[in-house]
C-alpha cells in the first residue's frame, strides 16, 4: 500500500479547489490522496474532513475530501487574484515537497498556479512550478513529459521562441534529455528496456541535409553514441509520420525537438486527459495539463479529467517505485 499522494491547492482563485473536490467524488477511497490548502477556498457545501497527518487520509469517508489544513491570510473569490495569498501558495508547494521527501506522501500532484500572481505577491523568482521544484530538490536539469494512455512525449526544448530552438538544441542538452527520459521510463514506469523514438528538427528530418543540417550534425551523432551504450533509440525521424496509431504502438516515448512538435500530438490524441510529469526529480510529480481557468472558476463546470488522470498516474508511478 503506497502512502497517500499530496495534492497542492494551486491558485485558490482558479479551478483547483473545485476539481479537487470533483476528483475525490470520482476516485473515492480507491486512490489515497489529500489536499493541502484552506477549506475556506473550497466550493460552498463541499464535503471535506481535516487531517493532521497524511496517513489519516485513508480513514476519511470516501465522499469527503481529506484536507491537511494550511490557512491563508485573505478571503478568496473565484476568478479574482488576491496578492496577499501568494506567499501561502508557494508555501503549500514547499510543504508538499517536505512531505514526499520524508516519505509521508508517495508523490506530489500540483494544481495549476498563476505565475504572475506569485511574482507580484510573493516575489516568486521562478518561471513556474517545475523550476521551483527542481530548486527545492537541488536538481539542475529536469525534463517535462506529457502523457496519456497510448502516448508519452518529451520536448527537448520547451518555452522558448521557435527561432531560438536551433541554437538551444545542443548535443549536451539532447543527451541529458534522453538520459533522464530513459532513466525515468525504467524507474518510474517500470519499463526494463524502453523504446524511444526521436524526431528530427526539420521537415523530413532534414532529408539528408537538403532541408537543414541540424538533424545530421546535432541529433544523429547523439543518438549513435547513446545507442552504442545500449539505449533503444530510433531516429531522427520525420515528425509528421511518428504520431499515427500504428507508429505510436511501436515505441514507449517520443522525444521531440520543440514544444509544439510534442504537445500538438498529445492534445490531439487526448485533450482532456493529458498529464504533465516532471522527470529527473528525486520524487514523483504530476500535474493536470491545463491552467487556472479563471474564466470558469466558481461556476461548477470545470472538468476534473486531467487532474484525475494526474492522480492516477502518480499512484501508478509510486507503485512502480515499490
Amino acid at each position: 500500500m503506497i502512502a497517500p499522494i499530496a495534492l497542492t491547492c494551486g491558485e485558490p482563485a482558479g479551478i483547483g479547489p473545485e476539481i479537487a473536490v470533483k476528483a475525490r467524488r470520482v476516485l473515492g477511497a480507491r486512490l489515497p490522496f489529500f489536499w493541502i490548502g484552506d477549506p475556506a477556498h473550497l466550493p460552498e457545501g463541499s464535503a471535506w474532513q481535516a487531517i493532521s497527518a497524511p496517513f489519516e487520509a485513508a480513514e476519511v469517508p470516501p465522499e469527503a475530501l481529506p484536507v491537511l489544513l494550511h490557512r491563508f491570510p485573505d478571503a478568496q473569490r473565484p476568478g479574482v487574484l488576491t496578492p496577499g495569498n501568494a506567499a501561502e501558495v508557494v508555501a503549500v508547494i514547499a510543504r508538499a515537497v517536505s512531505l514526499v521527501q520524508s516519505g509521508a506522501a508517495s508523490a506530489i500532484c500540483t494544481a495549476p498556479i498563476h505565475k504572475k500572481a506569485l511574482k507580484d505577491g510573493a516575489g516568486f523568482a521562478f518561471p513556474g512550478h517545475t523550476e521551483f521544484l527542481a530548486a527545492l530538490a537541488g536538481v539542475e536539469r529536469v525534463v517535462m513529459m506529457l502523457a496519456c494512455p497510448g502516448l508519452r512525449v518529451v520536448p527537448a526544448t520547451i518555452h522558448i521562441p521557435l527561432a531560438e530552438v536551433p541554437a538551444a538544441l545542443t548535443p549536451d542538452l539532447l543527451e541529458e534529455v534522453l538520459r533522464i527520459t530513459h532513466a525515468a521510463l525504467c524507474r518510474d514506469f517500470g519499463l526494463a528496456a524502453p523504446r524511444i523514438w526521436v524526431t528530427g528538427l526539420n521537415p523530413h528530418a532534414g532529408e539528408g541535409g537538403a532541408m537543414g543540417g541540424e538533424d545530421l550534425a546535432v541529433i544523429a551523432p547523439v543518438l549513435d553514441r547513446l545507442r552504442a551504450e545500449g539505449l533503444d533509440l530510433t531516429g531522427p525521424l520525420p515528425a509528421d509520420t511518428m504520431f499515427h496509431a500504428g507508429a505510436r504502438a511501436r515505441y514507449d516515448c517520443a522525444v521531440a525537438m520543440y514544444h509544439d512538435q510534442a504537445l500538438i500530438p498529445i492534445k490531439t490524441v487526448d485533450f482532456a486527459g493529458g498529464v504533465n510529469v516532471t522527470l529527473g526529480l528525486p520524487f514523483i510529480r504530476t500535474s493536470p495539463d491545463h491552467g487556472t481557468a479563471f474564466d470558469i472558476a466558481g461556476r461548477g463546470i470545470a472538468d476534473p479529467s486531467s487532474l484525475i488522470a494526474a492522480l492516477e498516474m502518480a499512484a501508478g508511478m509510486a507503485e512502480a517505485h515499490g
